[in-house]
């Protein structure tokens, strides 16, 4: 009879700890589910992120292209304008000669036509 007892305890509490495994493994598998729906979640925005970095990294290359295009134009028109400087330089130059050639003319002419004072000694 102690022995049919200790029987019956023991098969009441294997199905209790069945339950409470039962229990525990659903809790589990709950959590499972959760962490799976969350990592779904975390792809998807990872996924958004990489298309984004993707679009920016294309907007960065095109930038960065249009910068060296620029920057050649840039040094071109640099160029360009030092050369059109000395142009201008030269012309200044060679306008102020013509200038003082034609002042100096003009004093000559003056000086040539300006009547002589004589002294006429009595």
């Amino acid at each position: 009879m102690l022995m049919a007892k200790c029987r019956t305890l023991q098969e009441e509490n294997e199905e209790i700890g069945a339950m409470a495994s039962e229990g525990k493994i659903h809790e589990l598998g709950m959590k499972i589910a959760v962490l799976k729906s969350q990592n779904n979640e975390l792809r998807n925005q990872i996924d958004v992120l990489y298309k984004h970095m993707d679009g920016v990294t294309n907007d960065v290359e095109r930038s960065n292209e249009m910068v060296s295009i620029l920057q050649e134009e840039l040094e071109a028109k640099d160029l360009e304008l030092a050369r059109l400087k000395e142009v201008l330089s030269q012309k200044e130059a060679s306008h102020d000669e013509a200038v003082e050639e034609r002042d100096e003319a003009a004093n000559d002419m003056n000086t040539a036509s300006d009547p002589m004072h004589v002294k006429v000694e009595s």
